[in-house]
């Protein structure tokens, strides 16, 4: 049961999903959106909508299936599927999220890295492989690429950007501090760590 998510059940429904998953062996098999919306301090209304709207299974006054509600939310999330996903940019961060193995479980499947330092290239602890990023077009078009991640400093973000779309992807995470023009079918997230960090300090000063 697959249906068009809104931007506020996408932030939500991970939630649910974390949640569920992290209960012992030992719960109880079946859960209602009351005691969803309890453990996690949110809307009962909300929770109720969000799972009516990605699982019909569920019944009065017994609520969901533990498992079949995890596998109806990870469907509707896409991460049942494996998206061949690349990253332009070698530095650390890229490096890091090249070897984290746990981007799997959310139906990321990053194949490599690319980057214009011929020093950087090469196979990295995980077994991944850095390439030159003169050799982007064609990896992504022999691998069916259709996730690009931006770790590149903010002054040639948007020229990667670029190439990314020539490229033939169409989903951008990106994780320079700047704004990308893209067309209207290109789907950019962007990951503003200063905005995140503004948000801190900003609680700590008035606290």
């Amino acid at each position: 049961m697959e249906k068009t998510l809104t931007s506020g059940m996408l932030e939500r429904l991970p939630l649910y999903l974390n949640y569920l998953k992290a209960l012992s062996k030992d719960s109880p098999k079946h859960i209602s959106a009351t005691a969803i919306s309890r453990a996690l301090n949110m809307g009962e209304v909300n929770v109720r909508k969000d799972l009516a709207a990605v699982s019909g299974s569920g019944k009065p006054k017994i609520g969901y299936v533990v498992s079949d509600l995890i596998d109806d939310i990870e469907t509707n999330l896409g991460y049942r599927e494996k998206r061949g996903t690349v990253i332009v940019g070698a530095g650390r961060l890229g490096r890091a999220l090249l070897d984290y193995g746990g981007f799997n479980e959310y139906g990321i499947n990053i194949l490599a890295a690319f980057d214009t330092n011929e020093k950087v290239c090469g196979e990295t602890s995980s077994g991944k492989k850095i390439y030159l990023l003169k050799e982007l077009e064609e990896f992504c078009e022999e691998h069916k690429v259709q996730i690009g991640i931006i770790t590149v400093p903010a002054e040639h973000a948007q020229k990667v950007c670029d190439l990314m779309v020539e490229c033939g992807i169409s989903a951008i995470w990106n994780f320079a501090p700047t704004h990308l023009n893209v067309r209207r079918n290109i789907l950019v997230q962007n990951e503003n760590m200063a905005a995140s960090l503004a948000v801190l300090s900003s609680h700590l000063k008035w606290k």
